[in-house]
């Protein structure tokens, strides 16, 4: 019976992990559309077996659609697994709205669709652990 329950610790442990984690990512998606400007951002996190589905809506002002035509390749660019988990504490460190931290949040990632219209974006991103 006390291995079970140790064993249930350890899982509670990895679970907080991931989910600091996840309010990491989030966090730093927020931050992100604060810094453009957003009056309405709307997050939705759901979870399930060994997997977090992220979904962010927000406004934008129009003068900074240049940055978000490069939100596909931050956040979907090269994967290095060892550098997501071994950095993600540093998220939120640097100022709102920095491309090395959407950098960091594409690494925590597996991949993210990115619906952008004039003024208004789409996120969904998807986190196995």
């Amino acid at each position: 019976m006390k291995k079970t329950a140790r064993h249930s610790r350890g899982n509670e442990d990895d679970m907080t992990h991931e989910e600091k984690k996840t309010a990491k990512i989030v966090e730093e998606l927020t931050m992100f559309f604060f810094a453009l400007e957003a009056t309405y951002i709307e997050t939705r996190i759901e979870r399930g077996d060994r997997q977090s589905v992220i979904r962010l809506e927000a406004d934008f002002d129009p003068s900074y659609t240049d940055t978000l035509s490069h939100l596909d390749q931050y956040l979907n660019g090269r994967k290095n697994d060892g550098m997501g988990d071994i950095y993600w504490e540093l998220a939120g460190s640097g100022d709102p709205g920095e491309t090395s931290q959407l950098l960091l949040v594409g690494m925590m990632i597996d991949r993210a669709e990115i619906q952008i219209a004039k003024d208004h974006v789409k996120l969904t991103l998807f986190r196995t652990y």
